[in-house]
């Protein structure tokens, strides 16, 4: 651990291209000029603002990172009428911001950001380790499911802040006190009709609804892993559950698993100072072990 440490940093935006020429929204905190030694990817819904707390709690260790919003959503570019969204243009994204730095990141993924990572680790060693935030190859379906009815709950929008606190409120009954209208300003647009909606393309949902074909797949990718993994769970969590732990564990022996027992599946929304305890943990571990060399 630093012994201390630094002023918080801000976060500094920029883009990133993926790998079709699409414009990647990102930002990065941390030593200014460093190359981040740590790439933070978002869940299915999110933005790369679910992270920033993380980040900054990281530059005040000395080490940089960086976020990025994925395609479809945030401030990303969302891709054009009639070319759909598939988890190969994901995988290749990360690949392709990958290839732009000069030595290989610990990836951060939560949810679909994780899984995310796993793909494209297999498929080109691209990251020195992965830390994966409540997902595992195989998830249960009902949680799944569960998520994807709250997505899909509002097509009509939200009338003010007010009224999509309310629906965050009823979907995470368990956060102590409600977000402030002005939080919910990156996950929220203005339509041409006045009305709020959610950040993301809402074709997202029917394109990529049919994930769990993918399961088999990233299974095969979780064997491939030799890098250092740690699985952050949730007690609480609805999608990742005592057995799809033992599958993961079981595909990626070598893996390291915490656990936080009050956290449901939003993990670092629920308990970021733990969260981000273990994450900062875990890296200086690793640079106490040594460098990794280049893949």
């Amino acid at each position: 651990m630093v012994a201390n440490p630094l002023p918080t940093p801000s976060l500094a935006h920029f883009d990133w291209t993926g790998h079709d020429g699409l414009r990647l929204a990102a930002s990065t905190a941390g030593p200014l000029g460093e190359a981040p030694a740590v790439l933070f990817a978002h869940g299915f819904g999110q933005t790369r603002q679910a992270w920033a707390r993380s980040m900054q709690a990281l530059g005040r260790q000395g080490l940089a990172s960086a976020a990025w919003d994925l395609r479809g959503h945030g401030q990303s570019g969302r891709n054009p009428p009639g070319q759909p969204y598939t988890v190969p243009q994901f995988v290749e994204d990360s690949l392709a911001i990958r290839a732009t730095l000069d030595r290989p990141p610990v990836l951060v993924g939560a949810s679909m950001g994780g899984l995310i990572g796993l793909a494209a680790q297999a498929r080109g060693a691209a990251f020195s380790a992965l830390v994966l935030v409540d997902v595992t190859p195989r998830w249960e379906a009902a949680g799944l499911q569960r998520i994807l009815a709250f997505m899909g709950a509002h097509p009509e929008g939200f009338e003010d802040h007010e009224h999509a606190v309310r629906a965050i409120a009823a979907y995470l009954p368990h956060r102590r006190g409600k977000k402030a209208p002005a939080d919910l300003d990156h996950l929220l647009q203005r339509g041409e009709d006045g009305r709020l909606r959610w950040h993301w393309d809402p074709r997202l949902l029917q394109d990529l609804a049919d994930s769990a074909r993918h399961q088999e797949e990233l299974a095969e990718a979780a064997r491939a892993i030799e890098v250092p993994v740690l699985l952050i769970s949730g007690g609480r969590s609805d999608l990742v559950s005592e057995d799809t732990i033992a599958h993961f564990r079981s595909l990626v022996p070598h893996a390291q698993h915490q656990c936080l027992p009050d956290a449901t599946h939003m993990v670092a929304g629920d308990d970021n100072d733990a969260f981000t305890r273990i994450v900062i943990d875990f890296l200086h571990a690793r640079s106490d072990a040594g460098p990794t060399p280049e893949p």
